[in-house]
């Protein structure tokens, strides 16, 4: 059985209705994100990972980004507490997947918010966004809880993107990429690189040569290209207009708990 294992989840038929906090809302075309994510998730899978889905959410309009409600450190799921009542209990579903799958779960508690966009991990290393959807208590929690399985968190303040992910993301190699007019302060970052547009700073590593990310930034493909990387695009529009992106679509396992 393959290692590296990716959760998703298939779209609510109301996934027009999610909500929004940067953008205006635009029409979504729902058939076509049905497809888009069909598509997203033929992608995983040609990249040699095996994809489960998580019961689908139908009463959430926002249920198919599912990586907000969990992030993943070793054979440790901590469940996530959405900051949005029309998001609570997206989590539920997840943990019971995850603890089916042999997963450690601890959950952060009320009054904390944490959302698994605000958690990008380098290594051992632990970044945090505090944002709309993180609160300080949810981060306080997160770094006690880290703390006590031997890992380091750093918080970030984060006011320019939903989440600390929308604005900035990691190369296979530990190069940071980010959009800085969505990032709070750019030379926080080390062996920091600036993309030229806000949705390429969104990138999933598949391989170490290989990423993943939305087929709407063509020029920093071309970057990313240019620094070896055999890039992968795919169609994500109707997400993007719901402040989403390639991130957000799964939660990726890269090993089975015990392996």
């Amino acid at each position: 059985m393959s290692t590296r294992r990716a959760l998703v989840r298939r779209p609510s038929p109301r996934l027009a209705e999610g909500l929004l906090t940067h953008l205006e809302r635009e029409p979504v075309d729902v058939d076509l994100a049905l497809r888009q994510w069909d598509g997203y998730v033929a992608a995983l899978q040609d990249a040699g990972w095996e994809t489960i889905e998580v019961p689908a959410a139908p009463e959430h309009p926002d249920s198919h980004f599912i990586e907000d409600t969990v992030a993943i450190f070793g054979d440790l799921a901590v469940v996530t507490r959405p900051a949005t009542e029309e998001r609570s209990g997206e989590q539920d579903a997840t943990a019971e997947t995850l603890r089916g799958l042999g997963y450690r779960t601890v959950a952060i508690e009320a009054p904390g918010t944490l959302e698994g966009g605000d958690v990008l991990k380098l290594g051992e290393r632990v970044f945090v966004g505090r944002s709309t959807r993180t609160n300080a208590e949810g981060i306080r929690q997160l770094r006690a809880i880290l703390a006590a399985e031997g890992r380091r968190l750093t918080a970030v303040p984060n006011p320019g993107a939903l989440h600390l992910k929308s604005a900035v993301t990691c190369l296979p190699d530990g190069t940071f990429v980010g959009y800085p007019d969505a990032m709070a302060d750019a030379s926080f970052w080390p062996f920091f690189r600036a993309v030229p547009d806000f949705l390429g700073a969104q990138v999933v590593t598949l391989d170490p040569g290989r990423i993943l990310m939305s087929a709407s930034a063509p020029e920093t493909a071309a970057l990313y290209a240019d620094l070896g990387y055999d890039v992968v695009t795919v169609d994500v529009t109707e997400y993007e207009k719901l402040e989403g992106c390639v991130t957000c679509l799964s939660v990726r396992l890269r090993e089975a708990p015990g392996a």
